[in-house]
């Protein structure tokens, strides 16, 4: 048994794929939780003497357009942008597991309504949705991690029913059946642990996609209020002062491609290691 865990440990640290993009993921999560340990400087403190300056030995990255030290910005916006899209994507998961388990078992009028309202919600476009919830509930922190999240439940509600559609029927889900145990007990603990891989996956890529939403949103306007750290407002606020100084815009633009390229590689990899059939 030992031996055939050390050996299915090679060959995770074997797949670069799965290595890099973890290490990535890895260093986001240490920077997010570390940051007040990483900078010293807060990230909101004007300093006008020294606006749109570029890398130093006092501001490592540059300043911006307030004299504000951008590695300080950068280091907590990583932490506002890994807890939105952490917490969004729990909720969106949450959600759209609960109700494409229930669609896809119960099956009849009951899937057909749920399935429905999930269509529904998968009619709007993503960020024109975003833009009317956040427009009549106003902008916070947790007002856009309940936005994000709602808008990611049709996505995960679509990939479990169609996973439950897929082995509801095996011989393992009807021997559970017929030995009387309850539709829910069926459901928890006998098809939803069968059926963690795709939701895993879809996991680890939603995080890059509400990470890019958070953005955007942040980027409109309608992330969290200044002054607070956020990706997309530092490259929203930077954008004015391209001619002068682009340093602004650089870093927080690096470190979003980097993070939602990292998420998405991440999902590729455990699909892969995930499912027998993709290994080769």
């Amino acid at each position: 048994m030992f031996r055939s865990g050390f050996d299915r440990l090679k060959t995770y640290f074997r797949d670069y794929r799965l290595l890099g993009s973890g290490l990535v993921v890895a260093i986001v999560i240490l920077v997010s939780v570390l940051a007040p340990l990483i900078t010293s400087s807060d990230p909101n403190a004007l300093n006008a003497q020294h606006r749109l300056e570029g890398p130093s030995t006092d501001f490592l990255l540059g300043t911006d357009s307030f004299g504000r030290d951008l590695f300080s910005r950068l280091v907590y916006g990583a932490r506002l942008s890994l807890t939105v899209s952490l917490g969004s994507v729990i909720i969106g998961c949450l959600i759209g597991t609960t109700i494409g388990l229930v669609s896809g078992y119960s099956g009849g009028m009951t899937s057909l309504l749920l399935m429905r309202v999930v269509d529904l919600l998968l009619a709007f476009p993503t960020i024109l949705s975003a833009l009317f919830i956040i427009a009549f509930v106003g902008t916070s922190v947790t007002t856009l991690i309940i936005t994000i999240g709602i808008l990611f439940i049709p996505e995960f509600a679509r990939i479990v029913h169609s996973s439950v559609l897929a082995v509801r029927e095996l011989d393992y889900v009807s021997a559970s059946r017929t030995i009387g145990n309850s539709n829910f007990r069926i459901a928890v603990r006998t098809i939803l642990p069968n059926i963690l891989a795709p939701i895993a996956v879809q996991f680890s890529m939603a995080l890059g996609g509400a990470m890019i939403l958070e953005s955007s949103l942040s980027f409109l306007g309608l992330g969290p209020p200044p002054p607070a750290s956020s990706w997309g407002r530092m490259i929203s606020d930077a954008s004015a002062f391209l001619r002068v100084s682009a340093f602004g815009l650089i870093w927080p633009a690096i470190a979003i491609s980097l993070s939602v390229l990292a998420f998405n590689i991440l999902g590729d990899a455990i699909r892969d290691r995930l499912d027998p059939r993709l290994r080769q």
